[in-house]
């Protein structure tokens, strides 16, 4: 992945003039898009800029799956919580559902996914023209479609009905530049189109230095993320269950009752799932990079998840697990939801760090007399066990799709498709065997497969981006969301039907005469 993800800043910057800073100190050097696109280098480094904004990170930035979506997105959910150490204010309004339009940090997602969407769009427009290897070129086009498609993903799911560009933009008046919002089934079937032309074209996998870029197994399991996304709430086009299925039965192994051939798997161990050593094996479908210590590319997660003063480690403890009360327990967390023999909690969660410098162990333990000796989780994903010595930023990747996740896409939309089959009994107990649990109780109704199927997805994938797009989405046994009365249960009683969308920064309303502010946010 270094082609992608480790181009020179510099470059970057000249491509996409992204640094007001550095324009100012030398304008000469400029230079815009049609005068870039000459060479099949040029088109190479146009579509390393559309990953960039992926998981670009330093001192002064944060991007979406370089801790922006959470603390501009998860930290809002159930699971998650700021810590001591995040002193920002608009993460903490957030946190607590007092966010509004003017909050930073829901600017920042905005703003960083259509300027990624602009690169896509043009690296599309310039890219054909250039003469070069066609079958490269091909590639590379069907990239910017996988990425561009992500980013809208993102967006549709968090605003709704958003401004849909497919165009590079190029023009003289600021008028122009005002356009409206399209409805959000538009955004969907471009999102749609865009990678099914993708998966036409990407390959199955890569070799060095390219592995990490996007591939047809990519495009393919996103795509059924997408259907089964479309199928439940808020859209509820509950046809898209059926594409679901058949989408991630293309990428599902012989063994898994698929027929992909793209060598995907469960890794045995599920630690494996997030150690730098084992990252982009078997069950990593698309990630997003990192690389610990080189060029601002390292994962920026890990001090914040680390408890301060433990000397040695660099930790400021900005983001912990989310406590509410249970009966007498008034520090119940997602980690309390674990069973006890269950692999992914002592992979996702530490109750103590280790000084690399005295040895001495260092934890933070409750006050709660309904559990003795009880002790603070704190979150342990981005971890990086090989770099101790430099724990301001890891070299752990995020995943955004991986093998595990795709088993229970296609376990959820095979039951609510037709009820709790046995293929959708094998998806789900592959993802539990490998945790340690026993199969899945036989002879479940659809409601309650549904309901262990979300506690197992909830337990898989935590810290991983994803639970507040599953509060979004997620509905009861009678069709209803369960967004309010999920966030209800952990103590965020002021949760209403509003919160399922952010409001529409209201920056870009004052700059688009066109844009208008989500119904429930005016």
């Amino acid at each position: 992945m270094r082609l992608i993800i480790y181009t020179t800043l510099t470059l970057l910057l000249l491509i996409t003039g992204a640094c007001k800073d550095f324009l100012s100190e030398d304008p000469e050097s400029l230079i815009s898009e049609d005068q870039y696109y000459k060479t099949q280098a040029d088109a190479i480094n146009g579509i390393n800029a559309v990953y960039f904004l992926l998981n670009s990170g330093g001192s002064s930035i944060q991007t979406p799956y370089n801790t922006l979506f959470n603390t501009g997105m998860n930290m809002a959910g159930d699971d998650e919580d700021p810590g001591p150490g995040a002193t920002n204010p608009d993460v903490r309004s957030l946190a607590v559902l007092a966010h509004s339009s003017t909050n930073l940090r829901i600017y920042e997602i905005w703003q960083q996914h259509y300027a990624a969407i602009k690169k896509a769009n043009v690296a599309l427009d310039k890219i054909p023209s250039i003469d070069f290897d066609a079958a490269l070129k091909s590639r590379l086009l069907g990239e910017a479609k996988f990425l561009r498609a992500l980013y809208y993903f993102n967006l549709v799911r968090l605003y709704g009905d958003v401004p849909l560009i497919t165009e590079y933009q190029k023009y003289v008046n600021a008028a122009d530049y005002a356009i409206a919002k399209s409805p959000s089934t538009e955004v969907y079937a471009q999102i749609e189109r865009d990678l099914q032309e993708a998966a036409e074209v990407l390959p199955a996998s890569y070799t060095a230095p390219d592995v990490g870029r996007a591939t047809q197994g990519a495009a393919k399991a996103l795509l059924a993320k997408v259907y089964l996304t479309k199928a439940s709430l808020p859209l509820n086009i509950t046809a898209h269950y059926a594409d679901a299925v058949a989408k991630a039965e293309e990428v599902l192994s012989a063994t898994d009752g698929g027929t992909g051939n793209y060598g995907y798997d469960l890794f045995a161990n599920y630690a494996d799932v997030f150690l730098p050593a084992t990252k982009n094996g078997k069950e990593h479908i698309f990630s997003a990079q990192f690389k610990s210590n080189a060029q601002g590319q390292g994962n920026n997660e890990n001090p914040r998840t680390i408890l301060s003063g433990v000397p040695g480690l660099s930790g400021n403890y900005a983001h912990m697990v989310r406590y509410y009360t249970n009966g007498d327990d008034k520090y119940f967390s997602i980690y309390k939801l674990y069973k006890p023999n269950d692999k992914r909690r002592n992979a996702t969660f530490v109750t103590y760090f280790t000084s690399p410098s005295n040895g001495r162990k260092y934890a933070l333990p409750l006050a709660n007399t309904a559990v003795p000796n009880d002790s603070t989780p704190f979150y342990h994903k981005m971890w990086d066990p090989n770099s101790t010595s430099v724990t301001s930023e890891s070299a752990a990747n995020v995943a955004i799709i991986r093998y595990a996740e795709l088993l229970l896409i296609h376990a959820e939309a095979e039951n609510e498709a037709n009820g709790p089959t046995a293929k959708a009994y094998k998806s789900l107990n592959r993802v539990r065997n490998r945790a340690g649990l026993a199969n899945l109780t036989e002879g479940l109704t659809k409601d309650q497969f549904r309901d262990s199927l979300y506690l197992d997805r909830r337990l898989e994938v935590v810290f991983e981006y994803q639970r507040w797009f599953d509060l979004i989405r997620q509905k009861d046994g009678a069709g209803n969301s369960t967004f309010v009365s999920n966030l209800h249960k952990v103590g965020k009683t002021n949760a209403t039907d509003k919160h399922r969308l952010y409001p529409i920064p209201q920056s870009e309303i004052d700059n688009n005469a066109l844009l208008e502010q989500n119904e429930l946010w005016k």
